[in-house]
């Protein structure tokens, strides 16, 4: 907000399974058969904007327990109303956004890690600054428009009339 810039934040939806699970063995028993449905449940109004429903359900279900046993209870109850505004996965999903980092990690593996972090190499900011961008060109297909453009350029710049 502060450079008045407009961006749509979302947390990560395996974060969000990640402190349900949590909760549930503050619930279940390991080898209870009911805990993968009491999951599916809860992540399930999650997706469907309703994580101060799923807390306040937390909530009253912590109060049955003591306290070092609602441990992750109180942990998920915090972490999904500190991050309401950023759990609003229908949202997000209409919009075309991915609701779990997976397709961004990959990105990044498949365009940096696979050339950057091969053995022996060494490389200066400026030259892995350009190989990435070279990289995200022919990922993305725009490498020849990005040879033409680059063409058209080079030649105004060195035949300018003048």
């Amino acid at each position: 907000k502060k450079l008045n810039i407009n961006a749509t934040v979302v947390m990560d939806f395996i974060h969000v399974l990640e402190y349900l699970w949590k909760a549930a063995w503050c619930l279940f028993e390991k080898d209870d058969p009911e805990v993968e449905d009491w999951i599916e449940k809860r992540a399930t109004e999650i997706l469907r904007g309703n994580a101060s429903q799923v807390a306040k359900g937390l909530g009253i279900s912590a109060t049955k327990r003591k306290l070092k046993q609602r441990e992750g209870i109180n942990k998920c109850i915090g972490y999904l109303l500190k991050n309401k505004s950023r759990l609003e996965y229908g949202k997000a999903l209409e919009q075309g956004f991915p609701i779990a980092s997976g397709v961004i990690e990959g990105a990044c593996r498949h365009l940096i890690n696979d050339r950057l972090d091969i053995t022996g190499a060494r490389w200066s900011l400026e030259g892995a600054e350009a190989i990435l961008k070279l990289r995200s060109l022919r990922s993305s297909g725009d490498i020849e428009k990005y040879w033409e453009y680059h063409k058209k350029q080079s030649k105004q710049r060195l035949y300018r009339c003048g």
